[in-house]
């Protein structure tokens, strides 16, 4: 939201030399409007300095060109100035805009910058330039030059046309701050903050006393159909309108919050928006049968033209402003291409509104419209200001278009708003802040946010809460005002916090999932988040992730956001083939995130999982070192400490048939089968075109969480003694896994045996077809007392004898 230190200043009384830009934008900062950048701006970019008002003096045809003139120009200096003119309207006797040689201008308000040079046209010297509004960057017009009023030659255009420079404060704004999307809005919060450091101000919106009909010979009808979707309607006639060029005073006031100027009443409607925060829509009134407005909706699938010229296909719920022959207006959304104000529109039709939220969100999101309308019609605005909006835009058309009110306001008001009223005390109040709070101070606060106090009876106070802050409902709310206007670093800290420390209370997921993201990070993986929507044609003909159980979306925003993920496997490839297109060769990330299924009976699922992937050098090349690439090992080995930072107990089995993993194996843990891991099939790397293997593990988060809160963490005393250790080089056959042995000599020795580490795997000359050889080293301790060599003995034969037996291993 960009708000403007000038618009302030129209609607509090400060002085700027004690209320300064910097000053404004710390109260507004510390009030909960988060200033996030501040800039020095002028109302047309440039300030159109180099240019001045020059009067033609003459106009001749080019001798060469049929549509250029040949103009002499006087701008004040010593001697009339050469310029050729394209524009169809230049004509000797006018005073026009000249840009004199050096100038800088920004077209249409934008970045790229025209610096004015001397030079020939078609043979003829031309030392400047006759503008147009376009060209200026104080409008869109390029039909011809700007022709001025009367004036002194050579008067700097800045000054011709009251060029303001201006700060204007960009806000980031949470959802529930609607009442801020107006500066009259920011204003009442900076007053507040004022009052809160001693500085007085009056807050006033401009008045609307003037507000009488001139005539009554234009009243329109007004019906409303559906009352749920707009229980407030207001609208008023003008007559006698002209529609031209808006004043400079409204035409700087909106370039300096960014906003072209089209014509003064479209100007004004904008400028009523940004200064309420209440949207209005003005209508042809002569492009309005029988003078009748419904609000209604129409048949699904009608088809209505909007202002960009683009054909709606409408909703059966899409609230639309109608007459008797179809819809005028996308009601809070957009208007409608033949009812909007034009050139020789004469008469209007201003409305203003309150519409139903949630139906303005559905609908702007339907049709993929975000509007100045609906982005505060969709969070709700002040229906206290409905009317007010409505009298202060007639009035400015009165002023900048010479229009005459031409009627009553007509109005249907099916609900009426009532002020939310909450119970609180004071000592409550001091309870959630902390520390108590003087009475006064709690009043003053209250009544500068126009809370009413309706109430006050000893420590109980009842107070009426305004309706532009509609998500204020609890007395926490009402609290959380108070404190944020009484300021946050005025909370003192206490010299002592007390605390209860929790037992056996198991930890919540998020905090699980913080811990593991922070683990894997400190292995060295970068953490990823992809969208939950992505591309349909990925589950086609796809066996492993049936298209039939895919959640599919209603209304996609496009093909490629079509279904709800069913695998995080091709969002982590894409993020892999997006770094390699860009020389981004080594890829290690993590993602957490839910996948979604529908099953055969329509029901769905969600899961939340945990994917890994790895590709490209695990090493870069040195002097001292080759470049290594990773390995499935690579990956292994941070699952290993990923779950080992959990103390989880884990084995592996020979992973089954998978059509995602061309090979790898199965994680089990507490017994039971948690995910996968191993090289990614070519079919899936295809799909994301990716010619390097990529190592990836699937994990069952949600399964894996239960188990972490089940695990149950020993401690033990330090070792007294020293450990043992044994190696055993053993020929197996080659079907005979490192883990089967690991586990028979686990369970055979439980009491002693410590480790057992695989230290060498050899296969090839020197041994029998079909078999290969394991070096294994067994760690044995007593924690209590040493082994003799008796005792060593008799384990390692006890574990050679399981061995043999089980797997026919031969001692090499």
């Amino acid at each position: 939201m960009t708000i403007s230190y000038s618009w302030l200043r129209r609607y509090l009384n400060f002085d700027p030399a004690v209320v300064t830009p910097t000053l404004v934008s710390e109260i507004l900062t510390r009030t909960g409007l988060e200033v996030e950048g501040m800039e020095e701006i002028e109302s047309i970019k440039g300030g159109l300095k180099g240019v001045v008002i020059g009067k033609v003096l003459t106009c001749e045809q080019h001798p060469d060109a049929d549509r250029l003139k040949v103009t002499t120009v006087d701008v004040g200096g010593d001697e009339p100035i050469n310029i050729v003119c394209g524009a169809p309207n230049v004509a000797a006797g006018q005073y026009v805009p000249v840009a004199t040689i050096g100038a800088v201008l920004y077209p249409g308000g934008g970045e790229e910058a025209l610096k004015i040079k001397k030079g020939k046209i078609r043979g003829s010297v031309s030392e400047g330039m006759i503008c147009a509004e376009d060209e200026l960057g104080m409008g869109v017009s390029h039909d011809g030059i700007l022709v001025l009023e009367e004036t002194t030659v050579g008067t700097p255009a800045a000054e011709y046309f009251n060029i303001e420079n201006d700060i204007v404060f960009e806000i980031g704004l949470t959802p529930n701050r609607t009442d801020a999307l107006g500066h009259y809005g920011v204003a009442r919060d900076l007053r507040a903050g004022l009052l809160r450091d001693g500085i007085e101000t009056q807050l006033s919106l401009p008045s609307v006393v003037a507000f009488t009909p001139e005539h009554k010979e234009r009243p329109f009808k007004l019906t409303i159909e559906d009352t749920e979707g707009c229980p407030q309607f207001y609208g008023v006639t003008l007559t006698d309108v002209k529609v031209g060029e808006s004043p400079s005073w409204l035409k700087n006031a909106l370039l300096s919050i960014g906003l072209q100027p089209v014509n003064n009443i479209v100007d004004v409607t904008n400028f009523v928006l940004h200064e309420t925060g209440h949207p209005l829509h003005a209508y042809d009134g002569d492009k309005v049968a029988n003078d009748h407005l419904l609000v209604r909706t129409l048949p699904k699938g009608t088809k209505f033209i909007t202002l960009d010229e683009k054909e709606r296909t409408l909703d059966a719920s899409d609230l639309m402003i109608a007459d008797s022959n179809g819809g005028k207006c996308i009601a809070g959304v957009f208007g409608g291409l033949d009812s909007g104000v034009s050139n020789g529109t004469t008469t209007v039709f201003l409305e203003a509104a309150w519409f139903n939220p949630v139906r303005i969100r559905k609908t702007a999101k339907r049709h993929a419209l975000n509007t100045d309308a609906s982005f505060r019609y969709e969070r709700g605005v002040d229906p206290a200001l409905t009317e007010y909006a409505l009298k202060r835009a007639a009035l400015l058309m009165c002023e900048v278009a010479g229009a005459k009110i031409g009627s009553d306001i007509v109005s249907e008001v099916t609900q009426k708003f009532e002020e939310p009223q909450i119970h609180l005390s004071y000592k409550r109040i001091n309870a959630l802040l902390g520390q108590a709070i003087p009475r006064e101070d709690i009043l003053s606060i209250l009544d500068s946010l126009e809370f009413r106090i309706i109430g006050e009876n000893g420590d109980a106070l009842h107070v009426a809460v305004p309706l532009y802050r509609w998500d204020v409902t609890r007395e926490a709310d009402v609290v959380e005002e108070i404190l944020r206007i009484f300021g946050f670093d005025n909370i003192e800290f206490p010299e002592g916090m007390r605390m209860n420390l929790p037992h056996n209370e198991p930890r919540h997921p998020d905090d699980l999932r913080r811990l593991a993201a922070s683990t894997l990070a400190g292995i060295g993986l970068s953490e990823i988040m992809n969208n939950s929507l992505t591309k349909r044609s990925y589950y086609e003909d796809n066996t492993d992730f049936p298209i039939e159980n895919c959640v599919d979306i209603l209304n996609p925003l496009s093909q490629d956001l079509g279904v709800m993920r069913m695998t995080l496997l091709l969002g982590g490839l894409e993020t892999i083939a997006y770094n390699r297109n860009r020389q981004q060769k080594t890829i290690r990330a993590f993602e957490f995130g839910n996948v979604y299924r529908k099953n055969e009976s329509e029901k769905y699922s969600e899961n939340k999982r945990l994917g890994i992937w790895v590709s490209g050098p695990r090493q870069a090349a040195h002097w001292s070192t080759p470049s290594t690439d990773s390995s499935f090992f690579t990956l292994k080995g941070i699952v290993e400490a990923f779950l080992g930072r959990f103390n989880l107990n884990f084995f592996y089995k020979t992973l089954g048939e998978n059509g995602v993993l061309a090979d790898g194996l199965e994680l089990n843990v507490q017994g039971r089968a948690v995910g996968t891991l191993g090289y990614v099939s070519r079919k899936y790397m295809k799909m994301c075109d990716i010619d390097e293997v990529v190592f990836y593990a699937d994990i069952d988060w949600d399964m894996l969480v239960t188990m972490i809160t089940r695990s149950v963490v020993k401690y033990a005393d330090l070792p007294k003694t020293f450990a043992v250790q044994r190696d055993l080089a053993l020929l197996v056959d080659t079907s005979v896994q490192y883990a089967d042995l690991e586990k028979i000599a686990k369970r055979t020795e439980k009491k002693w045996l410590k480790e057992v580490d695989l230290f060498d795997v050899y296969e090839g000359k020197n041994l029998p077809e079909g078999k290969k050889s394991y070096g294994l080293r067994f760690t044995i301790l007593d924690a209590e007392k040493t082994l003799n060599d008796k005792q060593l003995d008799q384990t390692m034969a006890k574990i050679q004898s399981a061995l043999e037996r089980e797997f026919q291993a031969e001692l090499r």
